[in-house]
């Protein structure tokens, strides 16, 4: 966690978990407090495109 950053703005991205299998994040997000942007965390694989690039 402390190498990933907002892709947007290069802020600090916070955890925020919904299912957790041992020390794995199965679901949740990624959410960035300076651009207010959120990554979802889908069958424990980031996706940290940028919003204009998801789809």
């Amino acid at each position: 966690m402390e190498i990933l950053v907002c892709p947007v703005c290069k802020g600090e991205l916070e955890l925020k978990a919904e299912s957790v299998e041992g020390d794995e994040v199965v679901q949740g997000s990624l959410v960035c407090h300076q651009c207010q942007e959120s990554y979802p965390i889908t069958d424990s694989i980031p996706n940290l495109l940028p919003p204009n690039l998801r789809g």
